[in-house]
């Protein structure tokens, strides 16, 4: 049996759910250690590092998996793509250690930051090649190597809080987890595909490491960046949506009210796991629909995600209104249940987003790139406008007003974004 030949896009489908839910359950399992082992002051600490880290991370990736992953007509090589991640990856570095040197964190934030920008751009390599599993259509190896980096980390998380009650050690072994599954799994499956011929692809075998400076095809490099830069402002901006409402907390309110906001947040991440199952399982065979004028074929495989996004909204809420009090005492502590009408926000808010994501992957299928940074810049200028007036007036319950109010307005951004062009 060809270790590079496609699976079906189910299996697929199913590798990719069962790597994400249990990744996601995992990165949950660290918020509830925090919570448990640690105190909401420390879970508002890993939030507001995440909060500064992710959106200039995102920046700097361009998103290059998901254009990796849908070059349908191998237009850029394996090696202009790693080239390109080595240096915006560098670049982010330095842009977050500037932002923790001008923002005059005090010590234990400022290295919170630090530790996790550091993982991030280990986690950037990993999503690399990510996106050369995934444009071959091997999402099980993606998937097995996401289980392994999640139960890990989750496990020494634990560990190390349990031992020192530092959140500085407990970053510092996520770190030294994600480097080991990069170097021991993600690195021999990459050169194992790159080093065959695919039989849907046949393409030459292409070398794993970077080439020498003076290698480097900077004008392919270019405009490499410049097809993706729209994505990386796009992708930049959608975790600014979910972050805003983070950086108005932690000034107004501080960082303990911060931890329970994140907290619960996080809860909406089951759902928002199965959609990005889907969507980046799909988004392959979306493009290729798309590509090749098979209109009825996307209609009908785009409309099956709408249909399962908006169920998984539906369920969301109906558990928060139902049973959200009494998860919130089980699951942190006791003290989180008197948070349950922000759970059912927060639901509605994500009920919304699964429709806006499912939107979102159709759209870098067609293809429909530029236009995305100036929806979305619309979504986070409502963020920004209602956060500023609802947080410092409302507390917590202006920061749920506020998501859901920039939940809505992605929807109808990128509604017209599709209907456009279709």
């Amino acid at each position: 049996m060809n270790s590079s030949r496609p699976l079906t896009l189910r299996k697929n489908v199913l590798w990719t759910f069962v790597g994400n839910t249990t990744y996601t359950a995992c990165q949950w399992g660290m918020l509830i250690v925090l919570a448990k082992l640690g105190s909401a002051e420390m879970v508002g600490q890993f939030a507001l590092g995440l909060a500064i880290t992710t959106p200039v991370i995102l920046l700097f990736n361009l998103q290059l998996r998901a254009i990796q992953a849908t070059d349908a007509t191998n237009e850029y090589r394996f090696g202009d793509y790693l080239n390109l991640r080595l240096l915006t990856t560098g670049l982010a570095l330095l842009v977050v250690l500037g932002m923790v040197w001008w923002g005059n964190y005090q010590n234990s934030s400022g290295w919170v930051i630090v530790l996790l920008v550091i993982a991030k751009a280990i986690e950037s390599i990993s999503d690399l090649l990510y996106g050369l599993l995934q444009q071959r259509e091997r999402m099980d190896r993606i998937a097995t190597s996401m289980m392994i980096k999640g139960v890990l980390s989750l496990l020494m998380l634990g560990i190390t809080i349990f031992l020192t009650r530092n959140i500085l050690w407990g970053v510092s072994s996520l770190i030294l987890v994600w480097a080991i599954v990069l170097l021991g799994y993600d690195l021999p499956n990459g050169y194992a595909l790159l080093t065959v011929k695919s039989d849907s692809q046949q393409q030459p075998s292409q070398p794993l490491y970077p080439q020498p400076l003076s290698g480097w095809q900077w004008q392919t490099m270019l405009r490499l960046v410049k097809g993706s830069l729209p994505l990386g402002v796009v992708a930049m901006l959608i975790s600014l949506n979910s972050n805003i409402p983070r950086y108005f907390i932690e000034h107004y309110l501080g960082q303990r009210e911060l931890g329970y906001f994140s907290a619960i947040a996080y809860l909406q991440i089951g759902g928002t796991t199965v959609v990005s199952a889907l969507g980046q399982s799909t988004s392959p065979r979306l493009a290729y629909y798309y590509a090749s004028q098979e209109q009825e074929k996307f209609y009908r495989l785009l409309m099956k995600l709408v249909g399962l996004s908006l169920g998984l909204g539906v369920a969301g809420i109906g558990v928060a209104v139902i049973a959200g009090q009494t998860l919130l005492g089980l699951i942190y502590q006791p003290e989180y249940a008197s948070y349950s009408s922000l759970l059912v926000w927060i639901m509605v808010s994500a009920g919304f987003w699964y429709l806006a994501s499912i939107a979102g992957y159709a759209a870098i299928a067609m293809r429909r790139i530029h236009y995305q940074p100036i929806a979305l810049g619309i979504v986070s200028l409502t963020s920004l406008l209602t956060c500023f007036w609802f947080i410092p007036n409302f507390g917590l319950l202006g920061a749920a007003i506020s998501v859901v109010l920039a939940s809505m307005v992605a929807v109808l951004t990128y509604a017209y974004i599709l209907l456009s062009k279709l």
